[in-house]
Order: C-alpha cells, then structure tokens, then sequence
C-alpha cells in the first residue's frame, strides 16, 4: 500500500526507490487480547505457527498462534513450578522453543536460563558458570540465546566480548563460539606503548567486538550480529553480519556490490547518525537473512551471495515506520517487527514484487535455472532499474552453461565477480570446442614453417651450385 519507504542500492551505490517487498497487514499490541499491554518487550521466537514474545517489562512470555490470518493469544508464563515451589521471571529478554515444546529463557533479571518442559516445569537452570575464562566479578547476564538440534545453548551475554557462550545439554558450560578478532588502530597501538599507566586506564582497551544477537538457519548455522564495534573500525570493516560454523568461523559469502552492512552513507550528526547498527537477524530457508536496523529503524534483506535485495522502513509513528525496534521474526511469508518502546509488533506481508523475487531465489537455490530467469523477468517488468534482476538471469544462465549470455548480463550491471567466473568458464568451453581445428591450424604452421625453411636451404643449395 506504500506506507512505507522501500530502497535499494544500485551497481553505482546510489539508493533508488523500489517497488514496497512488504506491505502493512497488522499492528499487534497486547492490549487487543487478554494479556494487556506488552511492556518494553525485547525477544520474539516463532515455531511454526506459533510465536512467543519475551515481554520484558511485564517479567512474562506471552504466547501466540497464527491460523487463517487470524493472531489469537494460546498462553501466558507469568510463574513456573521449580521444583516444589512456584518460581517467577525478572526482565525475560528472549525465549527459545523447541520443536518438542521445551522452552529456554533468558532471566536477565534473575541471571540464569530457565529451561522448562512443555508444562512449565523445570527441566534445568543455568546460572554463571565456574570457570576461569568467565570474569567471577561480573553478573551473568544472559540476553539472547538459541539451541540446537543437539541441545546445545548458546547465549549472547551482556558484557561478554570472547563470542557466544556455549552450554551443553546438561548445563554444563563448554565455552565459546564465534570470537571476534581484536580491532585497533595501529597509531592508537603506539600510543599506548608509550603512554603511562594513568593514560593506558582511560583509553578504550584494544577488545573483541559484541555480538548484538543470533538466529539459527534451517541447516543449523548460526547468523549473528554485531552490536558495540570500537569507534575506530569502520562498519565495512566490522562484518556487522556473521554466519558461524561449527568451529565458530564465519563463512559468509560477501560477493555483493558492498559487504552487507546497512545503508552506504549516513551523517555524523543529528538524530540518527552514525552507521547501521544491527539488533537482530532472521533467515529463511531460501538463505536470504534480514538484519533489524535500531539506528534507522529499518529492515535490511540480504541474498545467500551477500546481494542487498532491498531495505524498508524508517523512524516514525506511521504504518511500517518504527521508535526503537529491538526483534525480527520471519511467520509463514510475513514478516514480524517488535518496536520496544511502542510495545507493538508490525505484521507486514510480501507484495506480488517481494514474492517474485523470494520465488527467483528459492528457484535457483533447488536447480531449477529456467524458471528462475523467468520470474526474475517478471521482477524486471514491475521494477525495470533491479540489478539483482539482471544478475539473478545471469547466474541463470551461467548454470545453464549460456556462458556469453551470462557475461552480458552481469557486464551490464557491474558483476566482476560473476563475469570473471563466466569469463573463465567460456574461455575453457571455447578451447575445448575449437581444439581440434586449433591442432590443425598448428600442424599446418608447423609444415608451412618447416616448408619455407625447406624451400629456403634448398635455395641456398642451387645458389651456391
């Protein structure tokens, strides 16, 4: 319905308006059912049909259902049996649930993980671990977590800078994933060689960077964001937007115009300075991910190859615009957006645009070249200045092995990356076709040269005869 900005990015790094990929269904707030208004809630999870809503103020999780397009409320965990005893919730940030209906909780009040079974008993309890790479003078203070089809949980903690902390299954702490490497400037560095001890106090320690959040995709990879970088490190350099391996190593593909950090430009002053600064992340199971800017109140979605697709929103009181979004949720194909400080969750819906380009993705993830270039057709007809359009055909038909097609499509929109793969590729086809009329054409230099230096020595020959 256009209540909402949508952008992209052209190959130049201009931003262009775009047909809306979502558009507003619903604003969900909780003083439309039986639960009351939500207060500063923090975390969202969706398990199938079902979404769970971490309502931080209210020391609660609220759970919902989605059927028919209709959201009805279905529970509320407001206190659980520990053991013999009733037991509440202090400032729950996130909430996790299980396909077999066991749910995790981040007490960040409390400073521990409350694990329950499906009737609200405890299954376990985490609090801080006793170990000596966890700092025993700091709080425990658990913020986000997910876990595992092995069971395993991990928690963003505040103030934790060495990854994501990993629990066991039983509890038991295993230690961390997905550390960031240490940034610095290198004359900052010298500095503080030679700076007293007073000097060195008030600088800002030379210290990993803080995840902000984290999302398991459908083949158990761990997508995570950055929240605090050092004020030196420019976003680009940052990776703002990880994907994590078992080993903790970020393997995402960054082979987009620009590495996927938000918006290109921003201004150093005014309300909403500075760069993006991403607060959560959501996948679906076609890999494209979408990262929840607080800094502008927008929605960045990104392809498998690091391509922006589009980004909407902004700040605002309108449909579609946010005051401090802080959870993305991906429903069935709708997208869900927790503003914190309005208590509200924006449903919003994919338009006939959003769906071609999901369906052109999805396409060419399971093989199926030929129908993906025709939606992306479809795409280039609502939207004629899509350049990921114009690369979605041409990785098409690289796949299709239309190797001079292919280059044509991706020189038209700038794709190096893309055109030197399908350079190479019809170079080898080109060689391979012309091989035997190359042999020949060798051979028969080979009998020409040898022919004239024939004709040559037998010149000489008669000359001097």
């Amino acid at each position: 319905d256009g209540n909402h900005y949508t952008y992209i990015y052209d190959c130049w790094g201009y931003d262009r308006e775009s047909p809306d990929a979502y558009s507003v269904t619903r604003i969900i707030t909780g003083s439309d059912y039986q639960c009351g208004n939500f207060k500063e809630p923090q975390g969202m999870y969706v398990n199938g049909t079902d979404l769970y809503i971490a309502d931080t103020g209210n020391n609660r999780i609220v759970k919902m259902s989605y059927l028919n397009d209709t959201i009805t409320q279905t529970g509320l965990v407001t206190e659980f049996n520990n053991g013999d005893k009733k037991d509440t919730l202090s400032g729950p940030q996130d909430v996790f649930v299980s396909d077999e209906g066991d749910m995790y909780i981040a007490d960040t009040g409390n400073k521990r993980i409350v694990h329950l079974d499906k009737d609200n008993n405890v299954i376990k309890i985490i609090t801080k671990p006793d170990d000596e790479t966890f700092d025993q003078t700091t709080d425990f203070l658990p913020q986000k977590l997910v876990v595992d089809s092995s069971k395993r949980i991990f928690t963003q903690v505040q103030n934790v800078n060495k990854g994501f902390m990993e629990f066991a299954s039983d509890g038991s702490f295993t230690g961390y994933v997905g550390a960031s490497k240490v940034t610095y400037n290198i004359l900052q560095y010298i500095w503080k060689m030679v700076a007293s001890k007073e000097q060195r106090s008030q600088m800002e320690l030379f210290v990993p960077t803080e995840y902000s959040n984290l999302c398991l995709d459908s083949e158990g990879f761990i997508y995570a964001t950055i929240g605090k970088t050092g004020e030196d490190v420019a976003p680009q350099n940052s990776q703002p937007i990880r994907k994590l391996n078992a080993k903790g190593t970020d393997i995402l593909v960054r082979n987009g115009y620009e590495e996927p950090y938000g918006d290109l430009r921003w201004t150093e002053s005014g309300e909403m300075k500075g760069a993006s600064k991403f607060v959560d992340i959501a996948c679906l199971d076609n890999d494209v991910y979408y990262a929840l800017d607080n800094t502008r109140g927008r929605v960045f979605a990104y392809d498998f190859q690091g391509n922006m697709l589009y980004a909407f929103g902004g700040h605002g009181y309108k449909a579609g615009y946010f005051i401090n979004p802080m959870a993305i949720e991906d429903l069935g194909d709708t997208l869900l957006v927790m503003d914190s400080t309005l208590g509200t969750i924006t449903q919003f819906t994919l338009t006939e645009y959003g769906k071609y380009i999901n369906q052109g993705l999805s396409e060419y993830k399971i093989g199926d070249y030929d129908a993906s270039a025709a939606t992306w057709q479809k795409v280039l007809k609502l939207n004629g200045n899509y350049d990921q359009a114009y690369i979605g055909i041409g990785r098409s038909l690289l796949r299709q092995e239309s190797y001079q097609e292919a280059m044509d499509y991706f020189e038209l929109k700038l794709d190096s990356t893309n055109y030197s793969k399908a350079y190479k590729l019809y170079r080898k086809e080109w060689f391979e076709n012309n091989i035997t009329i190359i042999l020949i054409l060798l051979a028969v230099l080979i009998v020409v040269c040898f022919g004239v230096g024939f004709v040559k020595k037998a010149r000489k020959e008669v000359e001097k005869g």
